[in-house]
């Protein structure tokens, strides 16, 4: 990995051709750690999955507490997609970043999050792709968002069904 300035002062993580990387230790909720510190295992930026894949894994990891990295399998797919179901796939990492954000205390940006992952992703109820249980996301989704700021939420409510 290389390392070129990004801004004066600062270097930034690059790949071989120039793109911004971080090779920083991540936590659990994929937070930046400092060098030198353990990290936990990430999902590789360049990761992409067949859908059903893509679809199971992000959901070990939700279930497994680990949104940000679900979100990245996600991002994945999202970004290899090249039918209709793109903004579904865009909808669903949202929902992954909304839980991370969720997770790390931010309501305010768990609230945007799974707001407009459930508006991108409900367009997609009636033809469910992948078998993904579009309306009953959309529907914990919303669910979630009401809940939010009424006290702490159950762990179990952290981890949606990908697939039915």
């Amino acid at each position: 990995m290389n390392t070129a300035p990004d801004v004066p002062g600062s270097a930034r993580d690059r790949d071989a051709a120039g793109r911004a990387r971080n090779s920083r230790p991540r936590d659990g909720l994929g937070r930046p750690l400092p060098h030198g510190l353990p990290g936990v295992p990430t999902t590789p930026e360049d990761l992409v999955l067949p859908p059903d894949e893509a679809l199971r894994e992000a959901e070990r990891l939700l279930a497994a507490g680990r949104p940000f990295h679900a979100h990245e399998v996600l991002e994945g797919a999202w970004k290899a997609c090249d039918d209709d179901t793109r903004e579904l796939w865009k909808g669903l990492a949202q929902l992954a970043v909304g839980i991370t954000h969720l997770r790390r205390g931010n309501e305010v940006g768990a609230v945007r999050l799974l707001t407009r992952a459930a508006d991108r992703i409900e367009p997609y109820a009636e033809s469910s792709p992948h078998r993904i249980p579009v309306a009953a996301l959309t529907a914990w989704a919303r669910a979630l968002i009401a809940r939010i700021g009424s006290g702490p939420v159950p762990e179990e409510l952290l981890a949606p069904r990908l697939i039915s």
